[in-house]
């Protein structure tokens, strides 16, 4: 919960200063602009509050976040487009400074839903997946710190990543003592091992080979 408020805050606080040139510019995840991804990550953090406006679902089997990510019709060729579009939609004719102050508006709301709600909350995600919020919340953390990477690229300029959500993201990859022993032995610094992991930089054979002897868990990504 406080990985999740801190890497949007600090996203809202660098995208503040960024020129509206700047929101055109090409990002990582084609054919979006920065400002496509930008709304992207907006819609996906605002699911939160359309979750939490639903009443909790009946009984029934928990999936994990490391599950959210399998590899089946979610990210199909058609829920792709949709995903695509949806971003695309949002981003016609607006300006990336209002998409900024909608982006804070959003996950600031969804902050304070979030504290309103007992931790053992359960949610339903669009995909019809039955979550405890913390679980679903470990998604939108790595959503945010992922396509924070992206942006952070596409506008030419450092991670801003928080420690918080790194270790959020780091755990959703490798438990806590394969990655220290991956970090010690690759000598990657956190930010770089997700980036490796998710493939957001180029892993060379040796890399890649010492992701897989550590167990990295196969995420599906879009």
């Amino acid at each position: 919960m406080a990985a999740f408020g801190a890497e949007a805050c600090r996203l809202s606080e660098v995208l503040a200063d960024v020129d509206e040139a700047d929101f055109a510019r090409s990002s990582p995840c084609p054919p979006w602009a920065v400002l496509e991804l930008l709304c992207h990550m907006r819609i996906g953090v605002g699911r939160v509050a359309g979750m939490l406006a639903e009443p909790e679902p009946p009984q029934g089997p928990l999936v994990p976040a490391p599950g959210y990510y399998r590899p089946d019709r979610r990210f199909s060729a058609a829920v792709n487009s949709d995903r695509i579009e949806a971003a695309q939609r949002m981003a016609s004719g607006l300006a990336g400074s209002a998409a900024v102050r909608d982006f804070g508006r959003a996950w600031r709301h969804a902050v304070v839903l979030i504290q309103g709600a007992p931790q053992e909350r359960i949610v339903v995600t669009r995909h019809g997946d039955r979550m405890l919020l913390t679980e679903f919340l470990r998604t939108r953390v790595l959503e945010l710190a992922v396509h924070g990477l992206d942006l952070a690229a596409g506008l030419r300029r450092p991670p801003w990543t928080t420690d918080t959500a790194a270790a959020v993201v780091q755990g959703l990859l490798l438990s806590d003592e394969a990655a220290d022993a991956l970090r010690r032995e690759s000598g990657w610094d956190q930010v770089t091992l997700i980036a490796k992991a998710t493939g957001r930089l180029p892993v060379n054979p040796a890399g890649k080979a010492l992701m897989e002897r550590h167990g990295l868990r196969q995420l599906a990504l879009s």
